[in-house]
């Protein structure tokens, strides 16, 4: 070994470990907890991860913020546009597999093998719902026969501002399979990461930064999922919630919360994530709206605009 490579060898020795920071993902920022606790999080063999920012109810609130702030944009822009955004975020995730392929193996108990897979499942699922996104129009809108000289148009609307409490288990692809049909219709989301394993939802916050997805609408909370939930589920200025990773009784009591301002609610339910989705989640968080609009008086041929 020569001098140079002994010197280089010594300096490796003496690095110190350079630890990673999880932090929220909050309004295309950064942020740690309001309150400044965190969280140990482990993999499935109980071996210390990383410290994971515990949210408390301001960051849930600052979350509801940023999300009705980014909504106008979002839901305004055109459907293409949406698509090739979500497009952007499966190109970036494209370059960063080993990175999340690491952290679903450590997450999920998974081999090297197996959380690849896993994660080239997420990238095409990013890929897939960025496909409907000017197509979904086409599934649930439509011209409607009516009697009398006017055009009847239905067309689907974003409901608005949606909390999404991630699977408990499927930390990655479970992840994207609710938050990319939320986005995909010109919603913004609140997700609650996975609260055992939080850290590739966290990751995903840094994807998001550097794609073209605008800040604000996705915003990531990690922490104690009821806690999180419960001031979100009552808020007014929420409009809808996924409960897919609460139990029975957080289920139940965040319904019961919800109603108060009539929030859409999609109740959890056993998926299969690895199986192509349907349109349901996309409809899930869709309005109808539907327009008159008067065509002119019938001449003697019988049509007349």
């Amino acid at each position: 070994m020569s001098a140079a490579e002994k010197a280089v060898d010594k300096s490796e020795q003496r690095r110190l470990s350079v630890f990673k920071t999880y932090k929220l993902y909050v309004g295309g920022k950064f942020p740690r907890s309001e309150s400044g606790r965190v969280y140990e999080v482990t993999d499935s063999k109980g071996t210390w991860l990383a410290n994971a920012p515990r949210s408390s109810r301001k960051d849930a609130r600052d979350a509801v913020v940023a999300a009705r702030k980014a909504f106008g944009g979002w839901s305004g822009a055109t459907a293409y546009n949406r698509g090739q955004v979500l497009y952007r975020v499966a190109e970036m995730l494209e370059g960063r597999r080993e990175q999340f392929a690491r952290e679903v193996a450590e997450a999920e108990g998974l081999s090297k093998a197996k959380a690849a897979a896993v994660v080239d499942a997420a990238i095409d699922r990013w890929v897939w719902y960025a496909g409907w996104t000017d197509k979904i129009a086409q599934v649930v809108g439509g011209a409607n026969p009516v009697a009398g000289p006017y055009f009847n148009l239905s067309t689907p609307e974003p409901t608005g501002v949606v909390t999404v409490l991630a699977p408990q288990e499927s930390s990655f692809l479970g992840l994207v399979s609710v938050i990319a049909p939320v986005i995909a219709t010109g919603n913004t989301v609140i997700v609650i990461a996975s609260e055992k394993s939080p850290l590739p939802a966290l990751s995903l916050g840094e994807v998001l930064a550097t794609s073209d997805v605008p800040g604000g609408v996705v915003n990531i909370l990690s922490g104690r999922t009821a806690e999180i939930a419960a001031p979100l589920a009552a808020h007014q200025d929420v409009n809808a919630i996924d409960l897919t990773g609460a139990d029975e009784e957080l289920a139940k009591e965040l319904e019961i919360a919800a109603a108060d301002n009539l929030k859409r609610v999609v109740r959890p339910q056993a998926v299969d994530y690895a199986r192509t989705p349907g349109t349901e989640r996309l409809t899930a968080f869709l309005e109808t709206k539907t327009v008159w609009h008067p065509t002119g008086a019938l001449g003697a041929s019988g049509s007349s605009y």
